[in-house]
């Protein structure tokens, strides 16, 4: 299973390689009142995706925070309620 995760992943990446050298040239973008931007399509590629994969990452990384940070609350309140364990030497009553 690791060779099939690292096969697709080798793949992925060439295939990333060969669609950025075969697509780098300029592209003009228009900005607010007279401002122009040249940049290079793979490099406006990476930036577009960024902007969409990191807002997405970051929340989901909060709601992870979020949860594990109550699960430990739990766990502390459950151990400081529970009763203490019964060894071999202590009285059965």
């Amino acid at each position: 299973m690791q060779f099939l995760k690292t096969l697709f992943w080798v793949l992925l990446a060439v295939f990333i390689a060969l669609f950025a050298s075969r697509n780098w040239t300029d592209v003009t973008l228009n900005l607010w009142g007279d401002i122009q931007v040249d940049i290079k399509i793979p490099v406006l590629l990476a930036v577009m995706f960024l902007l969409g994969f990191l807002p997405t990452f970051i929340v989901q990384r909060a709601r992870l925070w979020t949860v594990r940070r109550r699960l430990e609350a739990q766990q502390r309140q459950q151990a400081a309620t529970a009763p203490p364990l019964q060894t071999e030497d202590s009285p059965v009553i």
